[in-house]
């Protein structure tokens, strides 16, 4: 029986590993697809799309077939959410470099202000996705939506920067995992942690 047990444990590690591969060589390529500077959005929103139909218990579906029906079908919204938080984040990075160069210039008020703004933008960022996926709604009530629940949920929100986070660390560290598994466990674990919530929300609604 243990002997059983062993090998469908492996068996079960084996076959995430192989969805966490195929995930990410797919991002990597419908990125490509678009440009990069067109794809890398809505194969992000894919990917997420992909890892909340595994949460849900939809393990047999066809990834590819999937993967590229979601990337289709958001390429135009996942583009404009994506394109305007990367906008406000340059906009962002800029006045930090104003503020860093007139450190002497300026009152304590700024700093202050700008960490708040920035805190909320990586709250938007983090939920905007998800919410993308999971709800049908305009770019702005996503976005206003993401702010909320973010808000309302900050030991999610600090669990998915942390996800986020602990993937970029290890793929700098061992650039080797990059093409096989970095984004793809991102997008299951950020998903994952979504889907916590998003299922109380579905509860409280329906």
């Amino acid at each position: 029986m243990k002997g059983e047990e062993i090998v469908s444990t492996f068996d079960l590690i084996f076959s995430w590993i192989m969805r966490l591969a195929v995930l990410n060589v797919l991002w990597f390529l419908y990125s490509l697809l678009g440009l990069f500077v067109g794809g890398i959005f809505p194969a992000t929103v894919a990917a997420l799309g992909v890892s909340r139909k595994w949460i849900n218990g939809e393990l047999d579906i066809k990834v590819r077939r999937t993967f590229d029906q979601i990337y289709r079908q958001e390429f135009v919204n996942s583009n404009i959410l994506g394109w305007l938080l990367f906008a406000v984040g340059v906009l962002l990075y800029f006045s930090y470099q104003v503020i860093v160069h007139s450190a002497g210039e300026i009152t304590f008020i700024i700093p202050f202000v700008f960490y708040l703004v920035l805190f909320f933008y990586v709250i938007i960022v983090l939920w905007s996705f998800p919410l993308l996926v999971h709800y049908q709604a305009t770019w702005f009530h996503q976005i206003k939506n993401a702010l909320i629940i973010g808000l309302i949920n900050l030991h999610y929100t600090f669990a998915s920067g942390l996800v986020v986070f602990a993937v970029a660390y290890f793929s700098l560290v061992y650039p080797g995992v990059i093409p096989f598994f970095s984004i793809g466990v991102a997008a299951l674990g950020c998903m994952w942690l979504s889907m916590k919530i998003f299922w109380k929300l579905d509860q409280h609604l329906s």
